[in-house]
């Protein structure tokens, strides 16, 4: 099958999210500046750059009490910061209660009953049974293509990492197993993991 994406792909679901796949979710914490908390998963999530490391994150949709984009997004234009939280899959149902299209007024942290902790470089709340946070401040913000596509970046000021996560000096995944996000309703999550060498090393 080959359809152009202009000219729609005539199947019952879009199916570029099944193709890019598996995707990190950075469950983004924001504050506004009226100093009310906000709590989103994003699956358009990555990091970019070792130094300084810097993560981006997207938005694609709009809500009708933030003009043209959502909470995250509005809160950071405000303040200029904001947290990534990894979601482990022991938290994918308060992750997806997060999720909901709730007004600008709702906290998602006590809505889904999600324990949270200020962070210690910037004026924002983290998840805090998180495996890992890292404490962002905003460099950049680009409109996308597309009606309410915005592309936030972002410097990593400060990063927090669960101790019972640690192994041998190093941060091991296998002691949480990260949720990833697939296409239409799927999610999956790591639990195998295996080395690789790469040439000339």
């Amino acid at each position: 099958m080959f359809y152009r994406p202009q000219d729609g792909h005539g199947l019952p679901h879009n199916p570029f999210n099944a193709i890019v796949t598996p995707r990190p979710i950075g469950w983004i914490s924001t504050r506004g500046a009226d100093g009310q908390d906000n709590l989103a998963p994003y699956s358009f999530f990555n990091a970019v750059a070792y130094v300084p490391p810097q993560v981006m994150f997207a938005s694609t949709s709009a809500k009708e009490d933030r003009g043209d984009t959502k909470d995250s997004v509005a809160n950071i234009r405000e303040t200029g910061v904001f947290c990534v939280n990894v979601v482990a899959y022991g938290q994918r149902d308060v992750m997806n209660q997060s999720s909901g299209p709730w007004p600008r007024e709702v906290d998602e942290f006590d809505h889904a009953g999600i324990g949270r902790a200020e962070c210690e470089t910037i004026a924002c709340s983290r998840v805090a049974d998180s495996p890992a946070s890292l404490e962002c401040k905003l460099t950049q913000i680009v409109k996308l293509e597309g009606e309410a596509n915005f592309l936030v970046l972002g410097e990593v000021t400060g990063v927090h990492m669960r101790d019972d996560c640690m192994v041998d000096g190093m941060f091991d995944v296998t002691k949480f197993n990260p949720l990833t996000r697939l296409g239409y309703r799927d999610y999956s999550v790591v639990r195998e993991v295996f080395s690789l060498k790469r040439p000339g090393e």
